[in-house]
């Protein structure tokens, strides 16, 4: 059977689960769906909801942010007001060389559109992206 006809999350590897608590539900103020172990540490690993569902697997990891890759992108209608709001809440967005970037980390997306990224506390790449 296809994986189109199922559901699909991001998994996001940590350091520190309290440390990603603190980052994911303060500053990001995403809502747990589910805790449950990672590995052998009881309460490693929490479920968070985005979008009317299940959408972030964070669970503590030997593995954590060894990746430069954007994990997972949020498409909203208003990404200045989202930016704001984040940046209010202590989230830093990423610039790279590359790109030209408005002060707030803004930049203008391929394709059309913007786009600004930024990390979690282990270095994992999320963005905020809109068509306008």
């Amino acid at each position: 059977m296809p994986l189109d006809q199922y559901p699909v999350r991001a998994s996001i590897a940590v350091s520190d689960i309290d440390v990603a608590v603190a980052f994911y539900e303060g500053k990001l103020g995403l809502p747990v769906v589910e805790t449950g172990p990672s590995a052998r540490i009881a309460g490693g690993s929490r479920i968070y909801g985005s979008g009317g569902g299940p959408a972030l697997n964070v669970y503590q990891s030997t593995t954590a942010g060894t990746t430069e890759a954007t994990l997972a992108t949020w498409y909203v209608d208003d990404l200045d007001r989202v930016v704001g709001e984040l940046t209010e809440a202590g989230v830093e967005f990423a610039r790279y060389e590359q790109f030209e970037h408005d002060a707030r980390g803004i930049t203008a997306r391929a394709g059309g559109g913007r786009i600004a990224w930024f990390r979690d506390p282990d270095g994992n790449t999320f963005a905020v992206e809109a068509d306008a």
